[in-house]
């Protein structure tokens, strides 16, 4: 059984079993990248419902695909091909082959627990994108909740370290759109007439946050962000303290 991909052979240097993206017993991303070479190949067009009716009971399958870009796969979206459907996304080039022992941390970055806690106490449990609070529903998109995660300042290069301050906090859907930045989105122009609108007081403070590269939260977001990682039942306890010291 041999291949050849993206210039890479791979024939004879792993068993069959090793390539096989049903074997559940190799990695959610590995089991990704040989489903993409031998269901889908070079300019196809796949789905992410099919991806995961593929790879059932795996974890963060979504995320596993996102994470062979940085090892240089190419997987478009509608975003950045316009002749996609929404729902639709197409492998345009097929990159390291994760697969093989010497490929498989191709392109990661090995984020430690201590770290990731670091940046999101940081951060204060928010994105620091849009503001919104982890398990907080989306004001826009109502049923939906966020979900937090880490995000790169920068893009980075296969290999290199993932330091707190190489990292921000971002909830699944920002850190999905960063990745995917095109002329769909809001351009200099609508951003500057948003921003003129503004009154002077919060010009002030858009231009403060713009210089430290950071929104400072409130006493009160800071608490709410706190408040959120709670678990249900322990918030509804204290929001009816809160209700009853109010009342007093």
């Amino acid at each position: 059984m041999n291949y050849i991909s993206n210039g890479f052979s791979i024939g004879g240097t792993v068993s069959e079993s090793d390539q096989d993206w049903r074997n559940e017993a190799l990695g959610t991303r590995v089991r990704v990248a040989l489903w993409l070479r031998d269901e889908i190949g070079e300019g196809g067009v796949f789905s992410k419902q099919r991806l995961r009716a593929a790879i059932q009971g795996a974890e963060q399958v979504d995320r596993r695909m996102r994470d062979l870009r940085p090892a240089g796969w190419d997987i478009r979206t509608y975003r950045d091909k316009p002749s996609l459907q929404p729902d639709e996304l197409c492998l345009e080039k097929i990159g390291q082959p994760v697969w093989e022992k010497e490929h498989k941390a191709a392109g990661l970055r090995q984020i430690s627990a201590r770290t990731r806690r670091s940046v999101y106490e940081r951060d204060g449990h928010m994105c620091r994108r849009c503001g919104v609070a982890a398990a907080e529903e989306y004001p826009d998109d109502p049923g939906s909740r966020a979900r937090l995660t880490l995000g790169h300042v920068s893009p980075h290069k296969s290999g290199s370290a993932a330091n707190a301050e190489d990292l921000i906090t971002e909830c699944a859907r920002c850190n999905e759109t960063v990745r995917h930045l095109t002329g769909a989105q809001m351009n200099r122009e609508q951003v500057w007439d948003r921003v003129k609108e503004l009154p002077l007081r919060h010009k002030k403070d858009l231009l403060a946050w713009m210089t430290g590269d950071v929104r400072p939260l409130s006493p009160a977001e800071k608490a709410w962000a706190l408040y959120r990682q709670l678990p249900a039942v322990v918030r509804d306890e204290v929001k009816s303290d809160l209700r009853k010291l109010l009342e007093s």
